[in-house]
């Protein structure tokens, strides 16, 4: 079967000579737009208590957090090398020197071969990123940045707390210091169609990123997003509406971005729509038959 996009699993096993698995880490970090510095409701569609494991608020320290997931990763895919992922919430939002006592404690677990931080683009600077920099002359390091959308009409709609030259600022500043962007999208945002959603994946195209994750915006019970669900404010894209989006996506992204998601993994218990999200495994072979059946493959129709 020729391989139709630029996959993580493949890109890691070229780096490392093998399979390599990413550990969720919970650090217990907050969000400016939750603590109240830019908001305390957070963007309309974040589950209240972020993305991430729980672990931190159980008290599980961040050695024990990776020492449980390399095991239950070694039974499971047999890996033996291992990223930490500081998802949930916003993973450089703390003074430099919590940051580098987190990112080290990571580091000093054995077969951590790198670091994958999600954060926002306005919650970095050069001090951050010199910090990084310095990790990423011995490990492998990845920074996500959480953009969504590059129309600040969307990002002002959903609460984001930044507009697209924060990112832009933001990834200008990190370029040049051998950390790999990886940048956060999300198909379906309330207000854009699929000319919009486009224009992202164009703009982004010219752009000098390494990695992209594709999401799906589903609707979580006690966010903003399920309010104007209930009211009859949004509706859900539909699973081939999202699959046929993610193939338009992935012809206008260029071959050498490696392509980190393409849907999420939303908790049956947490959800509210659509219920078809819950598929994952189906929806990512619908994409595989769509890219086969138009014949096409990413960067497709990425022009100079």
């Amino acid at each position: 079967m020729i391989k139709r996009y630029n996959d993580f699993n493949t890109y890691l096993n070229k780096e490392f000579g093998e399979r390599v698995q990413k550990i969720t880490v919970d650090a217990g970090f907050s969000c400016p737009n939750r603590d109240g510095t830019l908001s305390s409701g957070g963007c309309i569609y974040c589950n209240p208590k972020g993305s991430g494991t729980g672990a931190y608020g159980k008290k599980i320290s961040i050695t024990d957090q990776l020492l449980q997931g390399k095991a239950a990763l070694n039974r499971r895919y047999k890996a033996n090398k291992f990223f930490a992922y500081f998802q949930s919430f916003t993973n450089t939002y703390a003074p430099v020197e919590k940051l580098k006592a987190v990112y080290e404690e990571a580091l000093a677990v054995k077969d951590i071969i790198g670091l994958s931080i999600g954060t926002r683009p306005d919650c970095v600077d050069n001090e951050i990123l010199s910090l990084l920099e310095q990790y990423a002359r011995k490990y492998l390091v990845w920074i996500e940045y959480g953009l969504q959308s590059v129309h600040d009409q969307t990002l002002d709609l959903i609460n984001r707390g930044h507009d697209f030259q924060s990112f832009q600022n933001a990834v200008q500043m990190t370029q040049g210091r051998n950390i790999k962007i990886c940048v956060h999208v999300i198909l379906g945002l309330p207000g854009e169609d699929r000319r919009q959603m486009l224009e992202t994946a164009k703009t982004l195209s010219k752009m000098k990123i390494d990695g992209i994750k594709l999401h799906l915006l589903y609707v979580i019970k006690g966010t903003g997003m399920e309010q104007l669900y209930r009211a009859g404010n949004y509706q859900c894209l539909e699973q081939q509406e999202y699959v046929d989006l993610i193939c338009d996506f992935l012809e206008r992204t260029p071959w050498n971005v490696v392509i980190q998601r393409l849907t999420g993994d939303p908790h049956r218990n947490e959800l509210v729509a659509p219920e078809w999200s819950l598929k994952k495994a189906e929806t990512l072979k619908m994409i595989q038959d769509e890219l086969e059946k138009r014949n096409t493959r990413q960067g497709q129709l990425v022009t100079p």
